[in-house]
């Protein structure tokens, strides 16, 4: 029976691995026909007419320009574009927002359509056609009085709930129609605005120190006052009557806000504010060609809000500047205890706030913060209104260079440049997770130091099971919940996607633990199997023991199935991975939708904030978890299915047995909490998640029966050596009258 058991394990994790590489052979058999920008890939995909009523082709793609025409007939109606090919529009997901556009040759969009995208916002309820109405509603919109208001000339519609993903598509739409139009000339946009005035630099020899007073006066600080009564009147003649339900409280002239901001990183400005010690450590923090502002605040709104907590983004403010728009993230964030500037009056926040040399920000030139002030109109409806706080630096930190001669046209960037923007912006990524990717490097050389050195660790049970509990805490806190670095079966399907896209390392270098996660898996899988990561590096994993183990705790019962059933049931993960990997050669979206199987989004990329059945289906694995221990690890999950069958391929046995494991002793099989020894006394490679419980007991001096009958059988010698010590040392005396 366990021959036959072991012949069944080896031979279906041999047909599941052919089925996999086939698979995935297949899907990068068209790897090359879909290279290149990716508008070469959706014209394929939504005809003309689909596009804009009444085209009916598309012309050949423009030279050192990823656009293609529109055709009606053999007249050119307009062009074509993807946004991804021309700005970054990296959302929530790490992964970019792609929307087709087109644009006739006044400069007008006729149309805007989203095709492409993995925001997590579908998943918290938001419909997909929500989404795809507001880029809808792009179409009419002049592209040329957007360059003229730096991209601000239109309403923006927020959908709650959405705001940043929102703002990421307004912002890719609008950025990227002003360069194809730009570089195309169309309503008479010029490739650059044209410049023959003077030209300047920072003065960086201008230090001196100045009071509040002064530096408001000479403009190095400007502000934007709002008072109550301003806002409330505002948001009445906005024309949305459910504004003025919810208006702002107290006295109309008490202050909404007071906005204050500064060029920080001008060395004259940024001592007087900072004083010497913050601007030594601003100029640590700023990169080679980087900026800052320092932004400051008081009274009832809060120009940072609580949503940056959430996201990373601050969704209230935006830095813009001609074409150019900055929003910043937290990981481009500080804090500033207090002014240095002399008189200067208490703020309630002082940021500051680092602008990216990429982003193309000149210091030199005019720019603006935007506000966004928003009001709740219903219990998830919110209205905005924006307010541009206008910023020029004073004249005594620049210094005129020469008349600018008028600059070169330039093509809006080709894909080339697409792939330096992602190489630098993953560089930056690395560079700001620092920290994090220190903390896991951490976390992976203690459990490789463990798993080398599997019998000093596991020699003090008690010891090891709250190293074990603590260091599943870490990985359920900081790696799930903290970092949302939770591996899962939909990584693999974009490698998949990938190699029939075009293969780039900057797509998966963009999360640096998820990378790290990833390369310590492959080996990991060569060493010691599945287990490295099941059963110590996966969030969700982490979270089943630990509530198990509260359970357990609790006198919760423990239900263990007979074994003909489990190991019937084990193999019903592999079929669902098998599934998965079939789907996603007909349909990624559809594969990455049945992958929902995963319950890893709801408990912790989204912590439960989502849609109840999604947290009822979590709830109830969790559930189950109580009374069975890893239920979902061990019958259900497609991602261990996937690591389980390279698995088979591990170099080394490292787990140490006895060879009366199995038989006669049932003590590691029936203390093991997967089921992964046979009652014969094997372990199964394919379910073993390397907890070390079988390590310890391989050396429980009170369970295991091979090392009390040793320790017995030295406890006999020691007593007899003993007692022959003392009859040599005193030998009995004879008896005598």
């Amino acid at each position: 029976m366990s021959r036959k058991t072991i012949i069944f394990c080896r031979a279906f994790s041999a047909v599941c691995l052919l089925l996999a590489v086939l698979v995935l052979a297949a899907s990068a058999m068209p790897a090359q026909a879909r290279t290149g920008p990716v508008i070469a890939h959706y014209i394929k995909k939504i005809p003309a007419g689909e596009l804009v009523a009444g085209a009916t082709a598309y012309g050949p793609m423009e030279k050192d320009l990823p656009v293609v025409p529109i055709l009606k007939g053999h007249e050119r109606i307009g062009y074509a574009f993807i946004t991804s090919d021309f700005v970054s529009t990296t959302g929530y997901s790490g992964k970019p927002i792609h929307v087709m556009v087109a644009i006739d040759p006044n400069g007008v969009l006729l149309r805007a359509l989203l095709v492409k995208h993995s925001e997590p916002i579908v998943l918290v309820g938001i419909p997909n056609s929500k989404m795809k109405a507001l880029t809808e509603s792009y179409r009419g919109m002049n592209v040329v009085s957007e360059a003229a208001a730096g991209g601000s000339a239109h309403d923006l519609d927020i959908i709650s709930g959405a705001t940043v993903t929102v703002m990421i598509i307004d912002d890719s739409i609008v950025r990227a129609s002003i360069k194809v139009a730009r570089a195309l000339g169309l309503g008479g946009l010029k490739a650059e605005a044209e410049n023959t005035g003077p030209a300047y630099v920072l003065n960086t020899q201008e230090t001196t120190i100045k009071d509040w007073a002064t530096l408001t006066g000479d403009g190095s600080v400007r502000r934007l006052t709002l008072d109550v009564g301003q806002i409330n009147k505002a948001f009445a003649e906005s024309g949305d009557p459910r504004a003025q339900k919810n208006p702002a409280k107290g006295d109309p002239t008490d202050t909404f806000i007071d906005l204050n901001v500064a060029l920080v990183s001008v060395p004259g400005i940024g001592r007087s504010l900072l004083g010497e010690a913050e601007y030594a450590n601003l100029r640590k923090w700023l990169k080679k060609g980087d900026q800052a502002i320092l932004v400051m605040g008081r009274g009832q709104y809060s120009f940072k809000g609580s949503g940056y907590v959430r996201g990373g983004i601050f969704d209230r403010i935006k830095l813009v500047q001609g074409d150019i728009s900055v929003r910043f993230r937290d990981r481009d964030h500080r804090r500033v205890g207090r002014l240095a500037a002399e008189d200067a009056p208490s703020f309630k926040e002082v940021d500051l706030f680092r602008i990216p040399a990429k982003s193309g920000f000149d210091p030199t030139k005019p720019w603006r913060l935007q506000l966004l002030v928003q009001r709740a109109v219903g219990p998830v409806e919110k209205t905005f209104l924006t307010y541009d706080l206008g910023y020029s630096l004073p004249s005594q930190y620049l210094t005129k260079i020469m008349p600018a001669a008028a600059p070169a046209a330039t093509a809006a960037p080709a894909a080339a440049d697409n792939g330096n923007g992602r190489a630098l912006l993953w560089k930056r990524i690395w560079q700001d997770k620092i920290v994090e990717v220190g903390l896991l490097i951490a976390m992976l050389t203690i459990l490789t130091g463990v798993f080398f050195f599997q019998v000093q660790a596991t020699r003090n049970a008690r010891a090891f099971y709250w190293f074990r509990m603590g260091f599943l805490a870490v990985t359920l806190v900081f790696l799930g919940w903290s970092q949302n670095a939770q591996l899962s079966v939909v990584n693999l399907m974009a490698l998949g996607s990938s190699l029939v896209h075009g293969f780039s390392w900057d797509a998966f270098l963009m999360d640096p633990l998820v990378f790290i996660l990833w390369t310590s898996v492959a080996v990991t899988l060569l060493f010691w199997g599945r287990g490295g990561f099941c059963g110590w590096l996966c969030p969700f994993g982490a979270l089943q023991e630990i509530t198990n183990q509260i359970a357990r705790f609790f006198k919760v019962p423990q239900w263990k199935l007979p074994w003909g059933l489990h190991e019937r049931l084990w193999p019903i993960k592999y079929m669902i991975f098998l599934g998965l990997i079939g789907v996603a050669v007909v349909s990624i979206p559809l594969a990455e939708h049945l992958a929902e199987v995963e319950p890893f989004k709801t408990s912790i990329i989204l912590k439960f904030a989502r849609g109840w059945p999604y947290v009822l289906y979590a709830a109830i694995l969790l559930g189950i978890g109580l009374f069975i221990e890893r239920f979902y690890c061990r019958y259900l999950c497609p991602l261990g299915a996937a690591l389980a069958i390279p698995a088979r391929m591990r170099m080394f046995d490292w787990l140490k047995r006895y060879r009366q494991c199995g038989n006669p002793c049932q003590t590691c099989a029936n203390e093991c909490f997967v089921q992964a020894i046979h009652p014969t006394g094997e372990i199964n490679p394919n379910e073993c998640l390397s907890c070390l419980h079988c390590q310890v007991l391989y050396q429980d001096r009170k369970k295991c029966p091979v090392v009390i009958k040793r320790l017995r059988r030295h406890a006999a010698v020691a007593k007899s050596n003993e007692a022959l010590k003392k009859s040599l040392t005193h030998p009995q005396q004879p008896k005598g009258n």
